[in-house]
């Protein structure tokens, strides 16, 4: 995964400028919105129209893929995938799943119209590139992103299946606006996702987008070609890959702590300082990157749009090689 990861990294700036999609935008400052209106397309759902506070400044034009930093009360921050129509500027649209116990969605979910909360982006970290055929693969609420990608593939004239997989119909938001080949495979009627019939028949030139639980993706990446492009974007941090232990020093007179090959810098750093913030917890967002004083660093985070790794150090996902010491500026 790391190497498909540097490969998305190295040609997302030549691909995200091919049609079908948008040119990429230039990265946008703080705005703020309001919640023009809430609705609930599936059962747990919430999706909220954002529109600019100042009526009739435009918002920034995005692509299929791209999502927006939404800062929440009480300085929380997180990463929503826009859904709806690039085209339209006037609005942004996010549909965000209620997590039991989540913080972030839970704020989302207590959002009313009128509400303002503030914006950054649009980012890219799930690229949609140009391709002769597609095959889209969605689980539950990982439909966000891919939606704009089907309708702008179907748009485009571009051949395209689409497998929308949840745990039942009531709980699988868009499933009636996805044009062309549509598979719809809820696990009450179906059972859980079989990924060598997804997979089945993928013909050559066919790029693979997979958005949702980290076992789909894992499921789906590994019995796809290895020439077929595959993209993929998941809910939560993906397990630690060939990690080695090292240590993390916070600030260069304060305490040394010991990271484990299995898990990652920012696990262990929270358990020592519980207020260190963080968002996206998957190297694109920004939110925990730290001057790294000395040191070298095995960089894994993957900068998006806005969001320069500079001389930081992205906890979440980097590391360092066996017994190094990285001194963070804390």
């Amino acid at each position: 995964m790391l190497a498909l990861e540097r490969v998305a990294r190295g040609i997302e700036p030549l691909t995200a400028k091919l049609r079908p999609g948008h040119p990429v935008p230039a990265p946008a400052g703080d705005r703020t919105v309001r919640v023009d209106r809430v609705e609930h397309p599936a059962e747990g759902v919430a999706q909220l129209t954002l529109v600019p506070a100042r009526p009739g400044e435009p918002l920034p034009a995005w692509q299929p893929g791209q999502h927006v930093d939404v800062l929440l009360g009480g300085g929380i921050l997180r990463q929503y995938s826009l859904t709806g129509d690039p085209s339209d500027r006037s609005a942004y649209r996010i549909a965000v799943r209620r997590i039991p116990h989540g913080v972030g969605s839970g704020l989302v979910h207590g959002l009313r119209e009128g509400d303002t909360v503030g914006l950054r982006g649009p980012r890219n970290a799930f690229p949609f590139t140009r391709a002769e055929r597609y095959l889209f693969v969605a689980g539950g609420i990982g439909i966000t992103p891919i939606l704009p990608m089907v309708l702008s593939a179907h748009r485009a004239g571009v051949p395209a299946r689409t497998v929308h997989t949840g745990r039942s119909r009531a709980t699988m938001p868009f499933t009636d606006l996805l044009p062309g080949e549509v598979s719809v495979r809820p696990d009450d009627e179906y059972g859980p996702p079989d990924p060598a019939a997804i997979v089945e028949g993928l013909t050559p030139g066919t790029a693979v987008y997979v958005c949702g639980p980290s076992p789909l993706i894992e499921a789906v990446w590994s019995r796809t070609p290895e020439d077929a492009p595959f993209f993929s974007e998941r809910f939560a941090p993906a397990p630690v890959v060939d990690g080695e232990p090292f240590e993390v020093q916070l600030g260069e007179d304060g305490p040394v702590v010991p990271v484990p090959a299995d898990e990652s810098a920012l696990e262990v750093m929270r358990r020592v300082r519980p207020a260190t913030a963080y968002s996206c917890r998957q190297g694109f967002c920004g939110t925990c990157r730290l001057t790294l004083l000395s040191g070298e660093a095995n960089h894994r985070d993957r900068p998006t749009g806005g969001s320069p790794r500079g001389e930081e150090f992205a906890p979440c996902v980097s590391r360092a090689a066996a017994g190094e010491r990285l001194v963070l500026d804390v």
